[in-house]
């Protein structure tokens, strides 16, 4: 299975450390403005998600979305969640830890986007069951 969103060892372990500190958390890949493009965590309920996002996955059992208009520039690359040291968005749950979620990405091989083509088909098939 090819996974859209993946992160680092450190990435898991500070979105571990948020959820021992604030319960479940979920992530959303902004889009730009005062945000810059960054991986935003988040308290569920304090963003909505609706059909506008599109579900790439989990990382450390956090639910990852992105904006279905910014996901048409990123769909043939893998997201790679990282950390640096710094503030990076005044929105984001690890900001007062000293930390910012960093997003890096890859571009899928032949053979990757073909499979998630094949994912993406089963997956919407399941749905209209």
């Amino acid at each position: 299975m090819v996974e859209k969103v993946i992160a680092t060892p450190a990435a898991l372990e500070l979105v571990e450390q948020l959820q021992a500190k604030h319960g479940t958390v979920m992530f959303h890949q902004s889009g730009g403005c005062c945000d810059n493009s960054a991986a935003n965590c988040y308290l569920p309920g304090e963003i909505t998600m609706g059909a506008g996002d599109v579900f790439l996955g989990e990382i450390g059992g956090a639910r990852f979305y992105i904006g279905k208009s910014q996901y048409a520039y990123w769909k043939h690359t893998q997201l790679i969640i990282d950390v640096i040291d710094g503030h990076g968005g005044t929105f984001s749950l690890e900001g007062p830890e000293g930390k910012a979620f960093h997003t890096r990405s890859r571009v899928f091989t032949e053979a990757e986007l073909e499979e998630l083509e094949r994912q993406d088909a089963a997956s919407s098939g399941a749905q209209a069951l």
